[in-house]
């Protein structure tokens, strides 16, 4: 289970980053930075973790009680127009760089300190200009990235659970725009929408066959 050992190591403020959504065929990718002190920490119930160890109504449960807290989080989603163009791992990274930055803004408009460390979920660096440092398995390891993780994957959820209301017959209320079987069944049926990433190599192969949709064109 994850821990505040990492942050510890630190005087100040401490910022975990990680991000939902890379992989979907469709929707943006979601980025949250989160900040938690240990009073905050000691009045938590057990069981925050890797937002994908845990259960939709315990994600929805910390998802309150982190976002209800002052100063600790920022949460942003990057559209699929800039992941289109600059690729998603340049918009996944600047994404990273807007949300620590608005936090360590916020925490120190707030009087809590400058940031002394932030802590970025998996094995690429974003181009910080503050003390910062990757963390293979981050969202296992680190509380502060289990609760960005956490806000990131609760907000894209609720995100794709709108655009399935607005797109029906992708599923993506149950496959958040991920690539399953039933996803791309839709899409040879239905076409592509303005809200598939085209950049992305199943996306541009339907397209190169003229799988598209009217509404999503021009």
């Amino acid at each position: 289970m994850p821990d505040l050992s990492i942050e510890s190591g630190f005087d100040g403020p401490v910022i975990g980053v990680d991000e939902a959504g890379r992989g979907p065929w469709a929707g943006p990718v979601t980025i949250a930075a989160a900040w938690l002190d240990q009073d905050a920490v000691a009045g938590f119930p057990p069981g925050l973790d890797d937002s994908k160890k845990m259960t939709a109504a315990s994600r929805a449960a910390f998802h309150g009680i982190l976002t209800q807290l002052p100063h600790h989080h920022v949460v942003l989603s990057v559209p699929v127009e800039v992941i289109d163009r600059d690729g998603i791992l340049k918009a996944t990274l600047a994404g990273m760089v807007r949300a620590a930055e608005l936090l360590a803004k916020r925490l120190s408009e707030a009087g809590i300190g400058e940031a002394a460390q932030i802590l970025i979920d998996g094995n690429q660096m974003p181009p910080l200009a503050r003390p910062a440092q990757t963390v293979v398995k981050g969202d296992s390891r680190s509380l502060s990235i289990a609760a960005a993780s956490v806000i990131a994957k609760h907000e894209r959820d609720r995100i794709m659970q709108r655009l399935a209301g607005e797109n029906p017959g992708y599923g993506w209320e149950r496959n958040m725009g991920y690539g399953t079987a039933a996803h791309r069944e839709a899409l040879d049926r239905l076409g592509v929408t303005r809200h598939h990433r085209r950049s992305f190599a199943p996306i541009r192969r339907l397209l190169c066959d003229g799988t598209e949709t009217p509404s999503s064109k021009g």
